[in-house]
């Protein structure tokens, strides 16, 4: 982890505002020092680096790039949007999390930090029993045609087995996502899944610090779900039935994807994932951050000399 220094953090404040800046997404205090990128600073530091920063101005309680400030208002009105539509988030994702094999389900997407805009789909990370990825994935979209009805979609962009929680990309972008997910149902594997992508500390050290803003604080009804009932559903797919069933549907599934418009390097579908990101979100993210940096690299007097989010243990031992 990089030492602490007033020039180190003071570019580690300004990546971390920039990166959310590509949402339109402005940042209090305490999220600047939950989502700062790569070194480690107690809130009262970043507090004291933000009051002086030169390319960092406050409006109320929130701190954009400076001639930036219109995206205040834009988050506020995304707020109250979302304020309304996560109550339907949390019912849905608890009923997901009572279908057939899903052991965790988690809100993710804009929703997940309240910054809904147009899309007001409801997007889930699921996690699996072992063996069963295709199958619960074939219940949450049975159910998806139900709320479909209601004028609701919802969108299990990434499900993944128990048996694969560790990240195979560690990098901020999947960091980010990581961080942000509203765990719904499942906290059991959900603190399974945060133990086995320990290097997100790497991107983000201050994520789940005792200071930090730990998700586990975020006060949401996490009510039990019931096991018996999910496990009476899971009889009849528990053998080999099942199994042929499992590998039907993730055969003939896979087929269909294969020839879908955005097939190829972030679309994962095996036996243990189902990716399904078709827009390359990740590499939009990339590409707009790093032009963001170029920007801000390139503003007379400015203070950044870096082109890329501060290196970490991680990316210096490869």
């Amino acid at each position: 982890m990089p030492e602490y220094t007033l020039d180190n953090l003071s570019r580690a404040v300004l990546h971390t505002v920039a990166y959310s800046d590509i949402f339109d997404y402005p940042l209090t205090a305490r999220e600047i020092h939950r989502y700062l990128t790569g070194v480690r600073a107690s809130l009262e530091e970043i507090v004291q680096v933000v009051a002086t920063h030169g390319m960092v101005t406050r409006t109320g309680n929130y701190f954009t790039l400076r001639g930036r400030e219109e995206i205040v208002r834009i988050r506020k009105q995304r707020e109250v949007r979302s304020r309304e539509l996560m109550p339907r988030a949390i019912r849905y994702g608890r009923l997901l999390g009572a279908l057939p094999y899903i052991r965790m389900v988690a809100l993710t997407g804009s929703l997940a930090v309240m910054n809904v805009s147009k899309n007001e789909d409801f997007d889930y990370l699921l996690v699996t029993a072992p063996g069963r990825v295709w199958t619960a994935r074939a219940c949450a979209v049975s159910f998806n045609r139900l709320t479909r009805l209601r004028g609701h979609t919802l969108c299990p962009n990434l499900i993944v087995s128990e048996s694969a929680l560790e990240w195979p990309l560690h990098d901020l972008y999947s960091a980010r996502e990581l961080c942000q997910m509203v765990p719904m149902a499942g906290m059991d594997v959900y603190h399974r899944l945060l133990a086995s992508n320990v290097w997100i500390q790497d991107f983000l050290p201050n994520a789940f610090s005792a200071n930090g803003a730990d998700m586990k604080s975020r006060k949401l009804d996490l009510r039990k779900i019931s096991i018996r009932t999910r496990q009476f559903l899971e009889i009849p797919l528990n053998g080999k039935l099942g199994d042929r069933f499992e590998k039907w549907e993730m055969d003939r599934k896979i087929a269909r994807f294969s020839t879908q418009a955005g097939f190829g390097t972030e679309t994962i579908f095996n036996a243990e994932v189902c990716q399904g990101n078709f827009h390359h979100h990740r590499k939009w993210t990339k590409e707009a951050f790093e032009k963001k940096l170029s920007a801000l690299a390139a503003v007379p007097g400015g203070e950044v000399t870096l082109t890329q989010p501060p290196r970490t243990a991680v990316e210096a031992n490869r």
